[in-house]
């Protein structure tokens, strides 16, 4: 009797470790449980040896200038994930938009979109929603990763916040996917995945605004990121865009209609800084332009570009970035009253400070020389120098 109830309890006390040991069932992720979430903050200061306070940029910062002050520029979530092995999604809000010069810090989409892969290996993709409009090395790369504080006016100017709604189509090879990738998280500052090929149709009147014609704009752009048998990175882009663009005017700015063509192409070059770096973009078009002396706008020609060198000194727990990036650009801002005329002449100086991934503090002293004019102020050209500080909190 007693052998068999010892028979009994070993056998049992024997299937059970033997379940324990069998690998349980993988069940499914649902697709919340594929969805990772990320974001950055950027606080910024900009008045240190200021100068001149009616120096301003509404495009870039509005905190520049007179009654400027402490300024959260950022506050970014991100989430993304691949909820299906053929879809892609990506959302990010932006808890400090800042629509004007006196309501700062109200909850605005920034990207909201959809890939969907065509083939399994994801080199051809549809992108439908709103999101960056593949035009520029810089207005595609983002601010989490760009060096200099502000986009250049020249090409930033061809799409405010440099996002519109519509569809995208984008190609590129496995590989040079994988190279996108490399290049932003390596930290060298890459652009992402706009693939080798893209081309889309897209509102014009840009990132969350009604769209105010029937023409849809066109983007194509071309880009390629070499290799050399030294490990150098180095990439090479062409861009263009055409279109109908809707300006804002002012009561006395009599327009017979305020429709405008919108026409550019630009080429970019960009040598990945390992450690020394250098990027340099040009852009020429058409488009409305504010003439302070006929007091309307008119379709001008408009051209400019920026030229950027940088040096990355990388140790264990921190990298050290110093650059320099001087801009240029003549033309108007489509997006601002009146198509606001432009002449921009910048110099900047300065250096970014990362300690691992989680902390950067950027110091920059920008000498500026900003001619802005409309028709309330069809004289307008201002010079200053200023000391600009952000601190950049990544999460």
């Amino acid at each position: 009797m007693r052998k068999t109830v010892f028979a009994t309890i070993f056998v049992a006390m024997s299937a059970y470790a033997l379940a324990q040991t069998k690998p349980a069932e993988t069940l499914p992720k649902k697709w919340f449980e594929k969805i990772s979430l990320r974001g950055y903050t950027q606080l910024r200061y900009n008045r240190l040896l200021e100068t001149n306070p009616a120096l301003k940029c509404e495009q870039c910062d509005r905190s520049l200038g007179e009654n400027g002050g402490f300024f959260i520029r950022r506050g970014r979530l991100i989430l993304s994930g691949d909820i299906t092995d053929r879809l892609y999604i990506y959302i990010q809000p932006d808890f400090a938009s800042n629509p004007s010069s006196t309501f700062q810090h109200s909850f605005q989409i920034r990207d909201a979109y959809f890939d969907l892969a065509l083939e399994k290996e994801k080199e051809f993709r549809i992108r439908f929603g709103q999101s960056k409009v593949p035009y520029g090395f810089e207005n595609m790369q983002s601010s989490q990763n760009r060096i200099a504080l502000d986009r250049n006016d020249a090409l930033n100017s061809a799409v405010a916040n440099e996002r519109d709604l519509g569809a995208f189509f984008y190609y590129a090879p496995k590989e040079i996917r994988s190279r996108f990738s490399y290049l932003v998280n390596s930290g060298l500052k890459g652009s992402g995945d706009y693939g080798v090929f893209g081309f889309g149709f897209y509102n014009g009147q840009t990132a969350n605004r009604e769209e105010l014609n029937n023409n849809l704009h066109k983007v194509a752009r071309l880009t390629y990121p070499f290799k050399t048998k030294s490990g150098q990175f180095i990439e090479a882009s062409i861009q263009a865009i055409s279109g109908e663009y809707t300006i804002a005017t002012s009561t006395g700015n009599k327009l017979a209609s305020n429709t405008f063509d919108d026409k550019r192409i630009a080429g970019s070059f960009v040598i990945y800084p390992q450690p020394l770096g250098f990027q340099a973009e040009y852009n020429v078009g058409k488009g409305p332009e504010f003439d302070p002396i006929a007091k309307t706008t008119t379709l001008q020609n408009l051209r400019g570009g920026y030229i950027q060198t940088m040096y990355r000194i990388k140790t264990e727990k921190r990298e050290i970035i110093p650059f320099v990036k001087y801009q240029y650009y003549k033309g108007g801002k489509k997006f601002e009253i009146d198509a606001r005329k432009y002449l921009v002449k910048d110099f900047e100086f300065g250096v970014e400070y990362q300690i691992k991934n989680y902390f950067e503090l950027v110091a920059l002293y920008m000498i500026s020389d900003r001619t802005f004019e409309d028709y309330a102020k069809p004289v307008n050209h201002q010079k200053g120098n200023t000391l600009r500080l952000q601190a950049q909190f990544n999460f």
